[in-house]
C-alpha cells in the first residue's frame, strides 16, 4: 500500500463516524431514518477494508467483494420500496462529500496530496454508485419477472366446478409460456383432485391463429395423457370462421359454444341428472 492510500485509510477510520454522519445528513437530511444509518455503516465498514487491501485497484478482487454484496441488498431493499435507480446510486455517491470535507481538513495545506486524494476517492466511489445501478437493474429485472409469473398464475386459475371436473378460464393472448403454466397447473389439480374431465374455457381469448390453436392442442393432449378429457368452450363466431379459414383440425377436440353447455355436458358424462322443478 502506497503512503498516500494509507493516509487515505487512517484517515477515513479515524473520521468513520464523522464521515457516516455527514454522508446521511447529505443524503437524507437531520432525521434520516435507522435503517438508512444501518445501510450506510454496512457499506462503509465494508469499504474500508477493501481499500486499504493489497488489491484495492481491483475491483474483481475478493476485497471488493463484501462491498458489493452490501450493495446488492441495498439495491434490493430500495427496489423492494419502490424507489429510482438515481435516488439509490445518488444515495452512494452522497459518500463523497463528507469524505472531501475530511480530506480538506486534513490536506488543506497540501494541495497535490488533496487532489490526489480526491480523485482516488472519486474512482472508488464512482465504483460504488456503478455497482449500485447494475445490481439495482438486475434486482428490478427479477422482481419484474417474478411479478409476470404471479399475474400469470392469477390470470389462470384452475377452478374446481362440481367432483371430478375441472374448469380453467382464459383470458388475454395465450404465448408458449403462458400454454406451459396452464398445462402445469390443469395437469398438476387433476392429480390432486382425480378428476376425469377439463373444461377449457376461451371466452376471453380475443383471438386465435396457428400457434394458438397447436398450444390448445397440445394441453388437450397432455390431459388426455393423465386419464383425463377435455372439452374446450367459448369459441365465438369470429374465431369459429378463423379458425375454419385456417384450415385448423379440432375435430378430435369436444367443443361446446358457452361454459354452461361444457357444463351441461360434462355432467351428463359424470352420470348426473338434472331436473327443473316448479
Amino acid at each position: 500500500m502506497s503512503t498516500h492510500q494509507q493516509a487515505l485509510v487512517e484517515l477515513l477510520e479515524r473520521e468513520k463516524s464523522m464521515v457516516v454522519d455527514g454522508w446521511l445528513q447529505a443524503a437524507a437530511g437531520p432525521n434520516a431514518p435507522a435503517k438508512m444509518r444501518a445501510e450506510a455503516d454496512e457499506i462503509f465498514g465494508a469499504f474500508l477494508p477493501a481499500i486499504q487491501s493489497a488489491d484495492a485497484q481491483n475491483s474483481g478482487s475478493a476485497a471488493w467483494q463484501p462491498v458489493k454484496a452490501a450493495l446488492e441488498r441495498l439495491s434490493a431493499s430500495r427496489a423492494a420500496q419502490g424507489s429510482t435507480a438515481g435516488s439509490t446510486s445518488a444515495f452512494v455517491l452522497a459518500l463523497k462529500q463528507p469524505i472531501f470535507e475530511a480530506l480538506q481538513r486534513e490536506l488543506a495545506s497540501d494541495t497535490q496530496a488533496l487532489i490526489d486524494a480526491i480523485a482516488r476517492v472519486s474512482l472508488y466511489v464512482d465504483a460504488l454508485a456503478q455497482w449500485t445501478m447494475d445490481a439495482y437493474q438486475r434486482t428490478r429485472e427479477q422482481l419484474i419477472k417474478r411479478q409476470q409469473e404471479e399475474l400469470l398464475e392469477l390470470s389462470t386459475p384452475v377452478i374446481k366446478l362440481w367432483d371430478g371436473v375441472l374448469a380453467v378460464p382464459m383470458i388475454g393472448t395465450l404465448d408458449s409460456s403462458r400454454t406451459q403454466l396452464v398445462m402445469e397447473s390443469l395437469l398438476q389439480r387433476i392429480v390432486e383432485t382425480e378428476s376425469s374431465l377439463a373444461i377449457i374455457d376461451i371466452t376471453g381469448v380475443p383471438t386465435v391463429d396457428t400457434l394458438v390453436a397447436q398450444h390448445l392442442l397440445k394441453t388437450v393432449t397432455a390431459i388426455r395423457l393423465m386419464g383425463a378429457d377435455c372439452i374446450i368452450c367459448g369459441i365465438r363466431p369470429q374465431i369459429a370462421q378463423t379458425i375454419v379459414h385456417l384450415g385448423i383440425d379440432l375435430n378430435s377436440v369436444t367443443t361446446k359454444a358457452t361454459l354452461a353447455d361444457a357444463l351441461a355436458l360434462a355432467m351428463k358424462r359424470n352420470g348426473y341428472i338434472f331436473t327443473k322443478t316448479k
